[in-house]
């Protein structure tokens, strides 16, 4: 039997000596996600309760932006998320007055750093860790709001560009020391590249940029994973993006936007796509639903350059047994 390790990485270079398609779950924590003691310990129980074929560390998403004064709030929030109640950017000047942060001595970011070295040395070797990086652009909507980052984004765009250089650096240097902790790979979570937000060229201008930046930076690592969220997404063959987002894994919420899995298996037949089960499944349907949903998705990509998951996080109301069945879905035959 392959190691979580080796089974990913057969699935990477679709070797034949693959067991079986990876398959794998993340959610938040929330009030968990405050400390990273406290986090680790909530990441390492789901983990060895489900075994998954790697580990996604899912933090509150202000932890990349608290060192800069954003405040936010738990709330009951069904996906686990955060509500914003301190933004930092007001006018277009507050772009220019960010300054670049040092991973190892900012204190949010110094936590989650910590979470990454306990996670390593819980779970050991052969179990990959992904660390969740959000984009620049996706850090400067939780800077400013989403309305304000679009309107300063045309009104504004010196000013945008600056702190999205400043944002930039620092997200490379924690990506940097996020390698030192000992990851495999980051989660990197582009929430702009949608038609609803931004035009292409916008996309282009002010997202592309700094993207190839932290694909650079992440580039030692090998299994790196591109979340592209929402739905009108801009998809990298529709926009012409493939070469700019070189990624090992592309993950999207394919039960829900175009495309389907089969026609991105068209579209990108050497490419390892991530996803097949949808939120509301693992929420409201039931063990059947959820295993009927994971052996549709595996016949639409043969179960090969495949990892079973879903578009997005796994709200924290889903159902222990949904949960189970999607980690079940993926032996053959299934167990019960």
């Amino acid at each position: 039997m392959l190691t979580p390790r080796e089974r990913v990485q057969a699935c990477l270079t679709d070797d034949p000596a693959l067991d079986r398609p990876p398959v794998a779950l993340w959610r938040h924590f929330p009030v968990d996600d405050q400390e990273p003691d406290s986090l680790a310990a909530a990441i390492l129980d789901f983990q060895h309760r489900y075994e998954f074929d790697f580990v996604k560390v899912t933090p509150a998403s202000s932890y990349c932006v608290k060192d800069w004064g954003v405040e936010d709030v738990w709330e009951g929030d069904a996906e686990g998320t955060r509500r914003y109640t301190r933004r930092v950017v007001q006018q277009p000047a507050d772009w220019e007055r960010l300054p670049v942060l040092d991973p190892q001595g900012a204190p949010s970011l110094a936590g989650q750093l910590s979470c990454l070295r306990l996670l390593r040395s819980l779970l050991g070797p052969h179990i990959p860790i992904l660390a969740t990086i959000f984009s620049p652009l996706a850090q400067a909507k939780n800077l400013a709001g989403g309305e304000r980052l679009l309107a300063h984004l045309r009104r504004f765009p010196d000013a945008v560009q600056r702190g999205l250089e400043t944002i930039t650096e620092t997200t490379c240097r924690f990506v940097q020391a996020a390698i030192e902790a000992g990851i495999d790979g980051i989660f990197y979570a582009v929430q702009h590249a949608r038609a609803s937000l931004l035009t292409v060229e916008e996309y282009r201008l002010f997202g592309l940029p700094f993207d190839r930046r932290l694909l650079q930076a992440a580039r030692p690592l090998w299994c790196n994973l591109l979340h592209l969220h929402g739905t009108d997404i801009y998809f990298p063959t529709r926009a012409d993006l493939a070469d700019a987002w070189s990624f090992p894994i592309l993950n999207w919420h394919d039960r829900e936007t175009w495309p389907s899995l089969i026609e991105a298996r068209q579209q990108l037949p050497k490419q390892v796509l991530c996803g097949g089960l949808r939120q509301q499944t693992l929420v409201f349907g039931d063990a059947t639903a959820v295993r009927r949903e994971a052996e549709e998705a595996i016949r639409q990509t043969g179960g090969r350059r495949f990892i079973l998951a879903t578009g997005c996080v796994t709200p924290i109301i889903a159902p222990h047994g949904n949960l189970r069945a999607a980690r079940l879905a993926v032996e053959q035959p299934h167990r019960e």
